[in-house]
């Protein structure tokens, strides 16, 4: 059964499929193994049907948000237990950065991005701007309206993606955030002043946006630490997505007030 396991393990991995192997580090059944996929049957045992029902859920769940770790239960999966020790390794995708808009700060944005191990996407409308040559460093660069290239993508997206909307023009970024917003991104963030995005909030609400769906966007874009530069700005953006994952207090743009570059 193992080698099937690692089989399956290994194409999935070879395919970019998100998938979970469960090993059993301490109790019982030292070595038994189960392998966990999204949609999908888990294949293996750790040694009773009651365990494996309850680690394959918290393998979906760490798989999810890319993580590994070790999980204690009973020897039934039972909670606050310690007789049976599980490692959960998860192997996911690189998560995905989706950028609107071809502007100055896309470049730096797109390399910032690769540093972190995102897949990084650049969309824009305009063929003139939107090319290989002018992001190299991109996966992949995508001449198409923001909100019809999330019509294609956005049941893919996950928390650990981002979409960062640079476009600052209304045309492009109101579709844009209307169509991240109706994802499960984990994080949403949009370039402009603090009168641009005023200006952009009620063009929001005048599409029936939410307002719980509102506060998700994190605009003016960025943590406030005076960044100018299309590179100071790339790490400003970063830096505010790592803290919207981890969960850890930073002062975004979006929480403060005066002046956007200090």
């Amino acid at each position: 059964m193992s080698d099937s396991i690692y089989e399956l393990l290994r194409d999935a991995l070879r395919a970019e499929e998100p998938a979970a192997l469960a090993t059993v580090t301490a109790g019982p059944t030292v070595g038994a193994k189960l392998l966990v996929r999204p949609d999908v049957a888990p294949v293996g045992t750790l040694g009773d049907p009651d365990l494996d029902r309850v680690v394959a859920r918290d393998a979906r769940g760490e798989l999810e948000s890319g993580l590994t770790t070790t999980r204690h239960y009973g020897t039934r999966g039972e909670a606050r237990e310690h007789e049976v020790s599980v490692f959960i390794e998860s192997f996911a995708p690189p998560p995905r950065m989706v950028i609107f808009g071809a502007v100055d700060f896309t470049a730096a944005l797109v390399k910032a991005g690769k540093v972190l191990g995102f897949r990084v996407t650049v969309c824009d409308a305009r063929a003139v701007f939107a090319t290989r040559a002018r992001f190299p460093d991109a996966d992949d660069v995508v001449n198409d309206w923001p909100d019809r290239h999330l019509a294609k993508i956005g049941s893919e997206l996950g928390p650990r993606d981002a979409v960062c909307v640079l476009t600052h023009d209304a045309k492009f970024d109101v579709p844009a955030l209307v169509g991240a917003l109706d994802t499960d991104a984990g994080y949403v963030g949009a370039m402009g002043s603090r009168r641009t995005h005023a200006d952009r909030v009620a063009r929001l609400r005048e599409a029936e946006v939410g307002e719980d769906a509102i506060r998700r966007v994190m605009a003016p874009i960025g943590l406030d630490i005076g960044a100018r530069t299309p590179e100071e700005t790339a790490i400003a953006i970063c830096a505010e997505i790592i803290a919207l994952r981890t969960g850890r207090p930073a002062p975004s743009l979006r929480d403060t007030d005066g002046s956007i570059h200090g």
